[in-house]
């Protein structure tokens, strides 16, 4: 029986990069998305999948999206949590709005989209939730304490629910990508990006398609015995014990 994934902040990225692989691997993949209307449909008619438009921040808006997709595709048996965003500033310099965005979108909406779809995992006896965090999630980083917040609180998160659900057939699990080859760090300017690639062992920045490499060997059904694991992919750039 195909399985169904909903994917958030699944049409550019890394995101992208997961919808396209799950989608490979024969899954029926939903991907969710923010704002940019044109991405999610090229993304739709390239990979063939559905999309909805959803704020993750917003816990009722998550709760009707799953509602939606789950009454159109049946139920959810892989989330992939990936949305986030950036407002970086030093923390003296930061407003409460730069605090509050970051933390709602990449925190908040971790549980915003887990917990409606949790029960259904647990009366079936099976899922696979798996949490995007980041390399300064585990070792922070200068001007990103909101950032760097949130994706520590998605490594505590994982770590505890993955305690919760072991016994129901639910692996929870995270990884913590480092730089990565997206649009985000194609926009530095060359010589910044040249100092980030000289921090990373490996000699290189990581590509999306790696990410989404580990994300399907953590779906995959020969994965159950892991769980509440951080899977790092940063290079060897922070090496976490």
């Amino acid at each position: 029986m195909t399985k169904t994934a909903i994917v958030t902040g699944g049409t550019r990225g890394i995101g992208y990069a997961i919808t396209a692989r799950l989608k490979t691997d024969g899954l029926n993949v939903v991907a969710l998305y923010g704002g940019n209307d044109e991405a999610a449909a090229a993304c739709a008619d390239k990979l063939g999948v559905d999309v909805f438009k959803c704020d993750v921040s917003d816990p009722d808006a998550c709760a009707a999206t799953i509602d939606e997709v789950q009454k159109k595709h049946g139920a959810v048996d892989v989330l992939v949590n990936n949305a986030g965003i950036t407002r970086d500033s030093a923390l003296h310099k930061m407003s409460r709005e730069q605090w509050r965005e970051v933390i709602s979108t990449n925190l908040d909406s971790v549980f915003n989209m887990t917990q409606p779809i949790l029960a259904g995992m647990r009366d079936r006896g099976f899922g696979r939730i798996i949490n995007i965090s980041s390399i300064n999630g585990q070792k922070g980083q200068f001007g990103q304490t909101n950032y760097s917040a949130a994706k520590a609180g998605v490594i505590g998160f994982t770590r505890a629910l993955a305690q919760e659900t072991a016994r129901k057939g639910i692996t929870v699990n995270a990884i913590a990508p480092g730089y990565i080859e997206t649009d985000m760090v194609a926009a530095m300017k060359p010589e910044a990006r040249e100092a980030v690639i000289a921090q990373i062992p490996v000699g290189r920045l990581g590509q999306a398609e790696e990410i989404a490499h580990a994300v399907a060997f953590l779906a995959d059904d020969l994965a159950g015995f892991i769980t509440g694991a951080v899977l790092t992919a940063n290079g060897g750039q922070y090496i976490a014990a």
